[in-house]
């Protein structure tokens, strides 16, 4: 039996990206993808919809329940997770993958867009994670990722990329420590992934397409991602792994297979 066989995993922003990319590499094994997401229609910039994603995980071998919803509403993250527990009664594994960037400094950042940054990243991954917590609690080795750094890239090059956008960004890392915390008495793991490099997502092509210049595929984000929601022997929470990092102590030793052509 293959190991996410039978697991449901629901992840946010994952009608493209990252998200979609993470779901594909779970539908391999025959998990159950919830794909949550804004995007029930077709968009000119933006390729993919939660439907289009429910059909790759699908042809990739998993099942898919795509759910539209926006995480800066509570009422429809309360009524998302309530239509996972009627449908599955549980929950396996939380990914909080959905995030907004913009890397203006203060002077230039209107409380507006930091706003938007802040109840996407901060308030929405704990929101969703608050209301995940009943069903994750009926799963075994239950799992809670963030797509957040580690704390000390503040002092490094994450904490450049705009005081607005770090701080609504880092509080996702500042959940991945409480909560590890919190839920370690249920056997709830809480843990965080972070990529070595930029990954070419549809955020950077349309807002930083300086940094498609030596950046990754999704889909090394989305390996890392499937071998941390995989180590189910050994009880790990409160960490901030790296995917490049992850990848090398399974084996990997040639990253060319997720460069970009430019």
């Amino acid at each position: 039996m293959s190991d996410l066989k039978n697991k449901v995993i629901a992840i946010t922003g994952s009608s493209r990206g990252i998200g979609l990319a993470t779901a594909l590499r779970a539908a391999k094994d025959g998990a159950t993808l919830i794909i949550m997401g804004k995007s029930d229609q077709p968009h000119p910039k933006l390729e993919g919809t939660i439907y289009t994603a429910a059909k790759a995980v699908e042809a990739a071998g998993g099942q898919a329940l795509p759910i539209k919803i926006d995480i800066r509403d509570e009422d429809n993250i309360i009524d998302a997770f309530n239509t996972i527990e009627k449908n599955f009664g549980k929950l396996d594994v939380l990914i909080n993958n959905a995030s907004a960037i913009n890397t203006l400094n203060i002077e230039q950042l209107t409380s507006k867009q930091y706003d938007l940054m802040h109840q996407i990243n901060g308030r929405g991954s704990f929101l969703c994670a608050k209301y995940a917590i009943p069903l994750l609690k009926q799963a075994k080795h239950p799992h809670i990722l963030n797509d957040s750094p580690p704390l000390a890239l503040i002092d490094q090059y994450f904490g450049n990329m705009g005081s607005g956008y770090v701080g609504a960004k880092i509080l996702m890392s500042i959940w991945t420590k409480t909560l590890s915390k919190e839920l370690k008495p249920y056997g709830i793991a809480v843990n965080s992934i972070w990529p070595t490099t930029a990954i070419s997502t549809a955020a950077i092509k349309n807002l930083m397409p300086g940094l498609l210049k030596g950046s990754r595929k999704p889909e090394i984000v989305a390996d890392a991602t499937y071998h941390i929601i995989t180590q189910n022997d050994e009880f790990k929470t409160g960490q901030f792994f790296i995917d490049e990092s992850v990848l090398s102590e399974h084996g990997v030793d040639d990253f060319s297979i997720y460069t970009t052509e430019l």
